[in-house]
Formats: C-alpha cells, sequence, structure tokens
C-alpha cells in the first residue's frame, strides 16, 4: 500500500490553501492524501473535515482521499502520522496562532521534530499554483544536503520544471590578520570551491533524473539571503536539516528559520537520512 500525503486541516484559511497545495501534490506523485484534523476539545470536528473533503472533491476528484479526527495534541497527532507519510503538508498559520505570527506554533513544532519531509504551505497564489516553473534547493557544505537534493529533484521531475541549486558561501577571513595562524593546519585550506561543493551534491541525482534542467547559483554572502532571493520566483523551495546530537527532533538553524517565517512560497524541510 502506497503511504500518504498528509495534511494537516483545522478550518483556517491558510490550512485550506495547504489543502489545496496538497490535493495538488498528491496527483502529481500519483499517491493517496489522507485529511487529518486534530485538536483536545473541537465540537467543530466534523464540520471542518467534512468541508475540507468535499473542497478536495470538487478540485481533485481523481485523488484517493481518506480523513480522520483526533482528539489529541495537533502537533503529536502529526507528527505520529509523519511517521508513516509520505510528507506533512501545514498551513502557515491556524486559527489557535497570535494575531502577528509569520509562521504559526504547530507548524514549527512539526517541521522541527518530524521523520519525513514536512511542507509548510505559504506564499500568494502566483507561488503555490506552480507558475514559475521552479523548484529551489539550498546545497551546504558537507553531507546534509543529500536527501533534500533527492527531494528538490523529484519534485522538479514530477512538475516537469527546472532545478535551481544555490550554495552561499562566504570567504575565510585573511589569514595575514592573525599572526599566529598557521595556514597548512587551517579549516578554510581544506575546503573544497565553492562550484565544487555545488557539482559533488548534484551529481548522484542529476544522473537519475537527467529530464530535469538544473541551473547551478553559487553566491557569496549569506545564505537566507541567497535562498530568499531565489525563492521570490519559484514555486517550491527545498531545504535540508540534520539530526541533533543527543535530542529528539531535527536541527533547523537560523537559515531554515528564517525561510519558513519569511519565504514567499512553500517550503520544504526535509530530513537527512
Amino acid at each position: 500500500m502506497t503511504i500518504p500525503l498528509v495534511v494537516g486541516v483545522d478550518g483556517s484559511e491558510a490550512s485550506l490553501e495547504a489543502v489545496d497545495w496538497a490535493a495538488d501534490e498528491a496527483v502529481r506523485h500519483g499517491v493517496p492524501l489522507h485529511l487529518l484534523h486534530a485538536a483536545v476539545r473541537d465540537h467543530r470536528a466534523s464540520d471542518v473535515i467534512d468541508a475540507a473533503s468535499e473542497r478536495v472533491r470538487k478540485g481533485a476528484p481523481t485523488v484517493r482521499l481518506s480523513n480522520e479526527v483526533l482528539h489529541e495534541d495537533a502537533t503529536a497527532a502529526l507528527l505520529g502520522k509523519g511517521r508513516n507519510a509520505f510528507a506533512l503538508v501545514l498551513g502557515s498559520r491556524g486559527f489557535g496562532d497570535l494575531a502577528g505570527m509569520l509562521l504559526g506554533s504547530v507548524s514549527l513544532a512539526v517541521a522541527a521534530r518530524a521523520d519525513c519531509p514536512v511542507v509548510v504551505v505559504r506564499g500568494a497564489a502566483e507561488h503555490r499554483y506552480a507558475r514559475f516553473g521552479s523548484v529551489v534547493v539550498g546545497v551546504e557544505e558537507g553531507e546534509g544536503s543529500g536527501t533534500a537534493v533527492r527531494f528538490a529533484f523529484r519534485e522538479a521531475h514530477v512538475r516537469r520544471c527546472r532545478l535551481v541549486a544555490v550554495h552561499a558561501w562566504s570567504a575565510p577571513p585573511d589569514a595575514s590578520d592573525s599572526p599566529r595562524a598557521l595556514p597548512s593546519y587551517t579549516p578554510e585550506t581544506c575546503r573544497r570551491p565553492p562550484a565544487r561543493v555545488l557539482d559533488d551534491a548534484l551529481c548522484g541525482a542529476s544522473e537519475r533524473y537527467r529530464d530535469a534542467p538544473v541551473n547551478r547559483r553559487v553566491i557569496e554572502g549569506p545564505a537566507r539571503h541567497a535562498l530568499l532571493g531565489a525563492a521570490a520566483e519559484a514555486d517550491l523551495l527545498v531545504v535540508g536539516a540534520r539530526r541533533r546530537q543527543g535530542h529528539p527532533g531535527l536541527q533547523l538553524g537560523l537559515v531554515n528559520h528564517a525561510v519558513l517565517h519569511h519565504a514567499p512560497c512553500p517550503v520544504a524541510v526535509v530530513p537527512r537520512i
């Protein structure tokens, strides 16, 4: 049995936008869609899930649809479903969030702890409905981006669009500024050239998804600025996340927090396997 794409529903406008996005995504990948409404106390629960289900049936009648109401904490319920999900899809804000919040508390908690990819649907309609023909993925130094790169290539493949791979870097400080520095032992001397970092990260997945055109961007400067700039003309922004040593959850970091709060398009946080 194919594992489903799971979308959290609470009746808010943001969650309904997530339902629409998830329905389109389920069609693209040919996977079932499961709607989940979770709340400790909610007398409107059946109305909320029924309305969301009807929305999917009208907008994407071919989707294999199921739904569920759980009377428990929303974060815990979503994390539980995420252990056997293609991905979790959430709105950027729910009914329970404070006015002025850029990202809802449930969405942030789930993105930081889920075992599967989490997509936070945000941005204007032009970004949510694949009008730019572009998926952006952030590539970092080290081994942390592999799963995110594969996820992004697969998205570009099913969407028949281009992949924009972004690697941001900063020049190391001038060793001459520190008379005690030993250049032959400094970490900077062991770093790969930025273009090589990007090429190495893309190598395996690009062989598998040869039909996805790739635009490589090596940008000197802060990663959050580079990614948010690329996302301005993107349908989806993909970032990776490492496991935290000795703690449950993921290492989201400042860059991931920045894109989750400020990206103009949906953001996928993909845990490193």
